[in-house]
């Protein structure tokens, strides 16, 4: 069991950044891939990123592709997702999720999930 908590969410102004963090329960983090989903409101989960183990690669979704990036420190079995350059459309409720195996932009693939953070932007 991985227990995931997610922090760094709030409300920002369009171009403004926000950084946020997934903190995991087990000191075998580094076993899983790691990805960013988010959900807007009346919207199906979409996914935002994801990282290998290593950190050595990562992988976006197009909406954010040059915006965003995804990283993880190992050794504090965290990782981050730095987001630049927001856009009204980037409000979402936005959800860490651990993985061993599968395809990384399907959320079926993964096995656990934090509670997610909100993140506004307002225009």
């Amino acid at each position: 069991q991985v227990q995931l908590v997610e922090s760094g969410g709030g409300l920002v102004q369009a171009g403004g950044s926000l950084r946020l963090s997934c903190a995991a329960s087990r000191r075998t983090f580094s076993k899983y891939m790691m990805g960013w989903f988010r959900r807007a409101p009346v919207k199906e989960r979409d996914f935002v990123a994801a990282i290998s183990r290593s950190g050595g690669s990562t992988y976006y979704a197009d909406s954010v592709k040059g915006r965003f990036t995804i990283s993880r420190d190992n050794a504090k079995n965290t990782v981050y997702l730095q987001m630049n350059s927001l856009k009204p459309e980037d409000t979402a409720d936005y959800y860490c999720a651990a993985f061993q195996g599968g395809t990384y932009y399907d959320y079926e693939a993964y096995d656990y999930w934090g509670q997610g953070t909100q993140v506004t932007v307002s225009s």
